[in-house]
């Protein structure tokens, strides 16, 4: 095999050409090159989606032993593509292969003694890390058309699963960055502009999300695309290819030892230390420099590399040195994007040697992943989850929707059922049994572990779902009879009441997670709607109906629109929230539905500010679930222009975790724009600068004031980390105490609320009455990591503070209530600003 270094002078100097630098045996000629398809050679440019499936689709057409599928499509509809490859004769019974591999791993059947071992082979989730999407090209190629043994040899005893952009979205939007500013010569100055790509940059995609982050949590159409995948092929081996620093070298697993998940079984890592020699021999051939054991974890199940790690399969991270462009100067020397793509390419193709080698070990610790997983539920105190959701069935059916995606079993209660002094009614409880082929998955989705061995966290150090959808769970210790249950439930949506056409109002209550929507909708036709904001009790078509605070009415006799019946008829359709038909305003209890107790909701015009300073991360998480929550797309805005904008064009700004440079001459055109009745939201370092301008009349404690309550007493050097991550909150899951009749929280049936921290940085409650809507329980921590210094500090903050600004209202809260897009129960707080905003009166002065 031919090598070249890394070095990307010595590039220019390699003795093969420019298409065949990069693989290491001559090549079948009827299968077509890449630049044969492309009109150039892999490296030179960065390749578009585009062309990286019309590469796939020739190379699919001219060779026997290469399969490709369309599997999904992104936000933007890029095709997400998976070529499978493997010998003829294994492609012949590819279907026959995969369902012998599934029952001889899940369900302990016999291994067949050919059964090949399933390679997932996944590039660049990270739009902006290229040189994995660029290498599979000449994975594919190579593979598809190498005629020597070893490779033969390969494709008898493996397939290989092989996705080349994980994120079509955010490489095609680095892709094009890149390419626009190569010059005729590359630039490697790294302060150049190829190398500094402008916000929100291509690491993200549509929505700015990090999909990396989405395996777990499948709020996206690339994520759940890729999983049904995961969970069709089962792989052995999943190798996860990013980029990393350009100053650095090159990283395999095995990871930093004491930073695993401690449900992966010992034998895994035994075998990823065994792939990683094959690595190692590959890059000690090459002359490159590469480390293990350092860096980055094996902790969050929610991520490329650790996913797999709790399903049987051997989940492997490779990191490479980013040029971040075509050339850059790093600490090694001129870095190319050429021989960023040549280690990822020798990555593959080690990998896939490794897999082969250990085929038998690694079949074989599958099956045993799964047999040993029924053993350890068997003889665990604890048999289940219950899960019980009365008033929100969308939420609780989202949660259920994420876990049936990952094949996890659940089961309805077709009757009621008492656990102790615990009652479960029937239809509103969901049994999660750990007795399942999924039990590490289960118990990892589940835990609510708030003590480590290792308190320093690559990533979060908390995820518990039932948390995020703020959905009631309880651990069982035996379970409901088997004639208690049932599997049938699946898209069964409660018929909704007949609306009676001449009746004096319509009411939909406002707990259920599709109401925003529905009223929404109803906005957006110009309906006239209501909030009642207190409890009432109305005559309807079908008796007397109770409706709790925040219920939405529509009273005939204000609407405009002469055809306003036929337009609620419609919408409701869309929705599955019943509307019932109010007989009379005189209620049998509660205000009359002429009170002013009904206040008004008008149609939110929302400006979300994104752009430089701000976390796009958070940014897009804000613009994802006001679309998918409250069903609004709202105007994004850079920080920059806000003065040359006419806020009176907005009735709510949002403004994202970030760091806000605004002056005096912003602060006082927000102050104007809230005299006039303008609702302005902040969460995290927007609440604290919200603060800090005056417009929020609340104090903080910031980081540094909270770092200074862990001692630093008798440390040494090496304790440099240790205290790095006491004093950081790196992601965990607290509970917040609602004030149910404020409403900003109308829809929450329970008055506590698990919300998610991932900074130090807290609000402090207010002395004013009123203006508390949210803070911590007293015990506030539910999972994760905390250092205990800071606890008594969190239980005597606040959450969420509100008030009155002239005619405006100021809502600022402490954390991020729209995490990743699955914390869909604190969203809800969000969504309530948007149409509950103007409802409330706290004057904090």
């Amino acid at each position: 095999m031919k090598y070249c270094t890394l070095l990307a002078l010595l590039w220019l100097s390699c003795s093969i050409n420019a298409e065949t630098r990069y693989v290491p045996a001559p090549q079948d000629p009827t299968i077509p090159t890449p630049q044969q398809v492309l009109g150039f050679s892999v490296g030179d440019w960065h390749v578009r989606h585009d062309q990286i499936q019309r590469y796939f689709e020739k190379l699919a057409a001219a060779s026997a032993r290469a399969q490709l599928d369309v599997i999904g499509y992104s936000h933007e509809q890029r095709p997400l593509l998976q070529l499978v490859i493997s010998s003829e004769r294994n492609l012949a019974r590819l279907d026959q292969i995969r369902q012998q591999h599934l029952a001889a791993a899940r369900r302990g059947e016999r291994q067949a003694a050919d059964a090949p071992v399933i390679i997932w082979l996944g590039y660049s989730v990270h739009g902006n890390e290229p040189s994995g999407a660029n290498a599979a090209l000449l994975v594919a190629q190579y593979l598809a058309s190498a005629n020597n043994t070893e490779v033969n040899q390969w494709l008898d005893n493996a397939v290989i699963l092989l996705q080349p952009a994980l994120n079509p979205d955010g490489h095609d939007r680095f892709a094009i960055w890149a390419n626009m500013h190569k010059g005729a010569a590359a630039v490697a100055d790294p302060q150049h502009r190829e190398h500094n790509e402008p916000w929100p940059n291509g690491r993200p995609n549509h929505y700015w999300f990090d999909l990396n982050r989405d395996w777990l949590l499948l709020q996206h159409p690339e994520s759940r695309a890729r999983i049904a995948q995961y969970q069709q092929w089962l792989p052995n081996v999943v190798g996860d290819y990013h980029e990393m620093g350009t100053n650095s070298s090159y990283f395999f697993q095995p990871g930093i030892p004491s930073r695993n998940y401690p449900l992966t079984p010992k034998r895994n890592f035994s075998l990823t230390s065994a792939i990683a020699k094959f690595h190692a021999d590959a890059f000690d051939q090459a002359g490159q420099l590469y480390y293990t054991e350092e860096s980055f974890d094996d902790f969050y199940i929610g991520k490329g590399s650790t996913y797999p790690d709790v399903q049987g399969s051997v989940g492997i991270l490779f990191e490479q040195a980013s040029s971040r462009g075509h050339l850059q100067d790093s600490i090694n020397g001129p870095l190319s994007f050429s021989a960023t793509i040549q280690n990822q390419l020798t990555a593959s193709l080690s990998t896939i040697r490794g897999a082969v080698a250990n085929r038998t070990e690694l079949l074989d610790y599958q099956q045993e992943f799964y047999k040993s997983a029924l053993q350890q539920a068997k003889s665990s105190k604890i048999k289940g989850y219950m899960l019980t959701e009365v008033a929100d069935k969308t939420r609780l059916a989202a949660l259920l929707d994420v876990l049936q995606r990952h094949h996890v079993e659940v089961y309805r209660l077709n009757s009621d059922w008492q656990d102790g002094e615990q009652a479960y009614s029937a239809n509103s409880s969901y049994y999660v049994p750990l007795q399942q082929a999924q039990y590490r998955l289960v118990k990892a989705m589940f835990s609510t572990e708030k003590v480590f061995p290792d308190n320093t966290f690559y990533d979060v150090s908390a995820w518990t779902l039932p948390h995020a959808f703020n959905i009631s769970f309880m651990p069982l210790r035996r379970e409901p009879a088997a004639s208690d249950l049932t599997s049938d439930w699946q898209n069964r949506p409660s018929p909704a009441p007949a609306r009676t056409a001449g009746s004096y109002a319509y009411a939909f209550s406002w707990q259920d997670q599709q109401a925003p929507l529905l009223l929404q909708a109803l906005l957006a036709e110009k309906l006239i709607m209501r909030s009642a904001m207190s409890a009432f009790t109305a005559t309807t078509s079908h008796g007397e109906v109770n409706f709790a605070a925040g219920s939405m009415v529509l009273a005939a006799g204000l609407q405009q629109q002469p055809d306003w019946f036929a337009r609620l008829q419609r919408i409701q359709q869309k929705f599955n929230i019943p509307i019932h038909s109010i007989r009379s305003g005189l209620t049998p209890a509660g205000s009359d539905l002429g009170s002013h107790n009904f206040a008004v909701v008008s149609l939110p015009k929302v400006l979300l500010i994104a752009g430089p300073g701000i976390s796009s991360t958070e940014a897009g998480e804000a613009w994802y679930n006001l679309e998918r929550l409250a069903g609004l797309s709202p105007s994004l805005a850079e920080p920059q222009q806000l003065k040359k904008l006419q806020l009176s064009h907005y009735s709510h700004i949002v403004l994202p975790d970030g760091n806000y440079g605004w002056q005096d001459a912003e602060v006082k055109q927000l102050q104007q724009w809230l005299e006039q009745g303008g609702v302005l939201w902040g969460h995290k370092r927007a609440a604290a600068w919200m603060a800090k301008a005056g417009l929020l009349q609340a104090g903080v404690w910031q980081g540094d004031e909270m770092s200074s309550l862990i001692s630093t007493d008798n440390l040494s050097y090496q304790d440099k980390e240790v205290l790095a991550g006491k004093r950081r909150i790196a992601g965990a899951i607290y509970q917040a105490e609602l004030d149910l009749s404020h409403p900003l929280t109308f829809g929450f049936t329970r008055a506590t609320l698990p919300v998610f921290k991932n900074s130090t940085m807290l609000l402090q409650p207010s002395n004013v009455p009123f203006v508390n809507v949210a803070l911590y329980s007293a015990a506030p921590q539910l999972a994760g990591y905390t250092a205990q210094e800071f606890i008594p500090r969190i239980s005597q903050s606040a959450v969420l503070l509100a008030h009155n600004s002239g005619k405006g209202r100021v809502i600022a809260m402490t954390d991020n209530p729209v995490f990743r897009g699955y914390f869909t129960g604190s969203s809800r707080l969000l969504v309530n600003a948007m149409y509950l905003g103007s409802s409330f009166s706290a004057v904090a002065d």
